[in-house]
């Protein structure tokens, strides 16, 4: 029986709204008639931290990013941090493009107005400060990788020559060392890599951080080998239960341009050492690996060679004034894999992007079973970027930003002469719940996949397809990463269920999701009647959960959901003791009581 709210009897348990009450909760076509219910700040105690990559100044220095180092894009980004009230910044190595003393002292002057306003900045080397000259020198200027103590750069490093210093002055330091978390450990051996390799420990976190580079004792090191794996599972291990870890490395497991990789020259070696690697991640509960060096946003699942684990391999967008192109992009190299010796060689140009002619599928299948390892999620190319990881208990939230700045093409590389004045936007957000799920949805597939129950309450999206048509460069088709996350709130007086998270469910840019429909079973017993599905609003309110779609129409219907029904119905089902709605978002969920005291105008 589907009936409009409006005319709804009063039955199995269902308390009617008032007409006011309805007005306040119809969906965008009574937009001003919109109430939120139960004002809650749900977590006091959330923070958050920056990640960025690769600070390169390529080519001639254009007055404003002196000694190789991008310090215009640098102080630009910095801006971003403050204003976002992140507690410290990571970045993922290649601090300065050639490396010296110069440019590495002068990479540390120009975080001074990170420390300034009260902010750490947690670095690692990249393959750009690879030597055991370099890795001295970055111990010296950035002395918080040992001690966690910010604002302690060495004065002669503030005053490094500066051949921009009337346009790009170094700022002033201010204020005293401060402490940002602490530094849980950092290996003895091998020799050279204490204060290169470490970990730190910020309130329910656990940063990890990979140096595959040359040490201070100049024993030559270029990749990461199984003293540092081991080193790095114990620090995931050895970690607080109910805590998050997050591993970072300069290069990848597999990238899109780059053929080098953590472990060697291509994602072939080393198999065993990848499988313990990755296995050692998915094990310690890691959901993202990050690094840069290929200058392009990346987000990929990738497998272990044995196929038996897997982790998300985030490339981290551009901060320098380099943009690569992704293997199997039209226009790109083309290559061939000899079939005896499996030599692979340049053959030509491609006429139109090949999804075969990637890093994953050109060097993978061949130790993989003919499998691909690579499942792609989403890829931004030449744009600068930044992410801010925002971390709420059980739930990390990501939200990436970036800014276009047009680079022009050049032997293969797109380049920046000068630095614009970048805006930078949202791109996407994404996360996931140590209490919640993660369902991998490839594109035409299904979202009824989706279904997890915490604490009494189960969710489960009902119908709706990823329709997704967008593709990477080589021509990949995406898979959606779907993650579900939990809070304990059924116990608050305006709400029947617990509280629900939803990510990963719109394409980089938009908006708005697929069309889908969502439902959530409620508990009687309070006397107020199962409720509707709500949405929080950003304002720490909730509203129906339509009312936050772009477009539709809200229509109530007693009875459960049809796959006839368009965007905007929502209802409940008394006999399954469940809420639904068809909606075009992803977001923060709960069943909400029919109760006009707990109604608050906008």
């Amino acid at each position: 029986m589907n009936r409009p709210l409006s005319k709804m009897a009063v039955s199995a348990g269902v308390v009617l709204a008032s007409a006011a009450l309805l007005a306040g909760i119809a969906g965008p076509a009574s937009a001003a008639g919109a109430s939120r219910v139960g004002h809650h700040r749900h977590d006091s105690k959330a923070w958050s931290f920056g990640v960025m990559a690769d600070t390169q100044w390529i080519g001639a220095d254009d007055g404003k990013n002196p000694n190789s180092v991008a310090v215009d894009i640098i102080r630009q980004l910095n801006a971003q941090f403050i204003q976002k009230r992140v507690k410290f910044v990571v970045q993922a190595g290649d601090l300065v493009d050639s490396q010296s003393t110069a440019s590495l002292d002068t990479t540390a002057a120009f975080r001074q107005e990170l420390y300034n306003a009260g902010i750490g900045f947690y670095p690692l080397r990249g393959n750009h400060e690879a030597s055991a000259a370099s890795a001295t020198e970055f111990l010296r200027v950035f002395p918080q990788t040992q001690t966690a103590l910010m604002n302690s750069t060495p004065a002669d490093a503030l005053a490094v020559a500066n051949p921009d210093a009337a346009t790009q002055p170094a700022p002033t330091a201010s204020g005293s060392p401060f402490q940002v978390g602490t530094i849980s450990a950092s290996p003895a051996a091998p020799a050279g890599f204490g204060g290169l390799c470490y970990a730190v420990d910020y309130r329910n976190a656990r940063i990890v951080l990979l140096d595959q580079f040359t040490p201070t004792t100049g024993a030559s090191h270029s990749t990461l080998d199984s003293a540092q794996v081991d080193w790095m599972n114990a620090q995931l291990s050895g970690r607080p239960a109910g805590t998050h870890a997050f591993v970072f490395g300069h290069k990848g497991i597999i990238t899109e341009n780059h053929v080098d990789t953590l472990f060697g020259a291509n994602p072939t070696v080393t198999p065993s050492l990848q499988n313990a690697f990755i296995t050692g991640l998915q094990a310690g509960g890691v959901r993202y690996y990050m690094g840069g060096h290929d200058h392009i946003h990346n987000r990929a699942i990738v497998k272990s060679v044995d196929g038996a684990s897997g982790v998300e391999d985030i490339t981290l967008a551009s901060d320098s004034s380099k943009f690569y192109i992704p293997f199997g992009s039209a226009g790109y190299v083309k290559r061939a894999v000899d079939s005896t010796t499996k030599a692979v060689t340049a053959n030509g140009t491609l006429a139109a992007a090949d999804p075969t002619q990637t890093n994953d599928n050109i060097y993978d299948v061949q130790v993989a079973g003919g499998s691909a390892r690579e499942t792609e999620v989403a890829q931004e190319l030449n744009t600068i970027g930044y992410y801010v990881y925002t971390v709420r208990g059980p739930k990390v939230r990501v939200d990436y930003y970036s800014a276009a700045v047009n680079p022009t093409l050049s032997s293969g590389e797109y380049l920046l002469s000068t630095t614009p004045a970048m805006t930078f936007t949202k791109r996407e957000s994404y996360g996931y719940s140590l209490n919640g799920k993660e369902f991998q949805v490839p594109e035409g597939q299904s979202y009824a996949s989706v279904s997890d129950s915490f604490a009494g309450t189960t969710a489960r999206i009902l119908g709706g397809v990823n329709g997704s048509k967008a593709t990477d460069a080589a021509g990949r088709t995406l898979t959606k990463t779907v993650d579900t996350g939990w809070n304990r709130e059924a116990d608050r007086c305006d709400l029947s269920s617990n509280v629900l998270t939803l990510w990963g469910m719109e394409d980089i840019g938009s908006k708005t999701t697929d069309t889908y429909a969502l439902s959530m079973s409620y508990r009687l017993g309070r006397g107020d009647g199962p409720g509707i599905l709500v949405a929080r609003d950003g304002k720490d309110g909730w509203v129906n959960a339509v009312e936050q779609n772009a477009s539709g129409h809200a229509r109530f219907v007693e009875g459960p959901w049809k796959a006839s029904y368009g965007l905007g119905t929502y209802g409940i089902d008394p006999h399954a003791r469940t809420a639904w709605a068809v909606v075009d978002h992803d977001g923060t969920f709960a069943v909400a009581h029919h109760v006009h005291r707990h109604v608050s105008s906008r």
